[in-house]
């Protein structure tokens, strides 16, 4: 994922917007074959995610620049902790040091609640999913965090899965038409896309499981009415819970059966973490 070319062209993009014409500042006062050294200095607790991206970075703008690792993506960090140290021009460092923190802050940040979440539901067998709730452009960096931190990746995107949601199927007149439609439409285009359908009542599920689906969606439900509805399923079908779940009330919701809870705040409702590039 880190790999992909969506990912260069938001670093080219991000390198356009903060430099532009060129970062005046450093071009007037720093020599230009100045060498120096900075290190990735941790200044919260956390789960670090971004070493990658900043390799990345750093070869893109200047490949003479040279990275020390200390810390890997996906390792717990406490303050004071080195993540690596980068060395060469010291322009090449005043330049992409502002884009390297802000990637690495935003998705240590990212990573850290995940985990957060992941660590609630230790002794379940519910896996924490993230949503299309992401900043646009960033969506695969904010997925690649999710599964840093012990997450996993619900679809990337419109194109890689079926997810019929309650607009669909009011729009579709009904949960039967929705699915039928969806299944004609995907052989018509010879398309093997897995279905996901929302249900928002216990009546909806009924009508759902009349049909060989992948993942039913429990929307909205207590915990209480989400362990009927996991009943009623009775394995026919994986199952997720989403609607308004918290960490106070996460596990509850795992306890009652479901196999994956997605959760839009993994992404949109997070916390940066607090990280430095500092000379020395």
């Amino acid at each position: 994922m880190i790999d992909s070319p969506l990912i260069d062209a938001t670093i080219d993009i991000a390198f356009k917007e903060d430099i532009g014409d060129g970062d005046h500042t450093t071009l007037s006062c720093i020599p230009h074959d100045l060498q120096g050294r900075a290190r990735l200095l941790v200044k919260e607790d956390g789960i670090l995610c971004g070493v990658e991206l900043a390799k990345k970075i750093f070869a893109k703008f200047d490949p003479t620049l040279k990275m020390t690792q200390f810390l890997h993506d996906g390792d717990a960090i406490k303050k004071g902790d080195i993540a690596f140290v980068v060395e060469g021009k010291t322009i090449s460092i005043l330049q992409t040091e502002r884009l390297v923190l802000n990637f690495m802050q935003r998705l240590s940040g990212i990573a850290t609640q995940t985990h957060e979440y992941v660590k609630l539901l230790e002794g379940t067998n519910t896996k924490i999913l993230d949503t299309r709730k992401t900043t646009p452009g960033l969506r695969l960096l904010e997925k690649y965090a999710v599964k840093t931190g012990g997450g996993e990746n619900h679809r990337i995107g419109l194109y890689d899965m079926i997810l019929i949601k309650d607009n669909h199927i009011d729009y579709a007149g009904g949960v039967t038409k929705a699915i039928t439609k969806t299944k004609e439409y995907l052989k018509e285009k010879g398309k093997d896309l897995k279905i996901e359908v929302e249900a928002r009542t216990l009546d909806e599920i009924k009508e759902i499981l009349k049909f060989d689906v992948e993942r039913i969606l429990i929307d909205n439900f207590t915990p209480e009415e989400t362990k009927v509805a996991v009943a009623l399923i009775n394995g026919k079908c994986k199952t997720e819970s989403s609607g308004g779940i918290t960490k106070e009330s996460i596990r509850a919701y795992a306890e009652a059966g479901v196999d994956y809870i997605s959760v839009g705040a993994l992404t949109h409702h997070i916390n940066s973490l607090d990280l430095s590039l500092k000379a020395f």
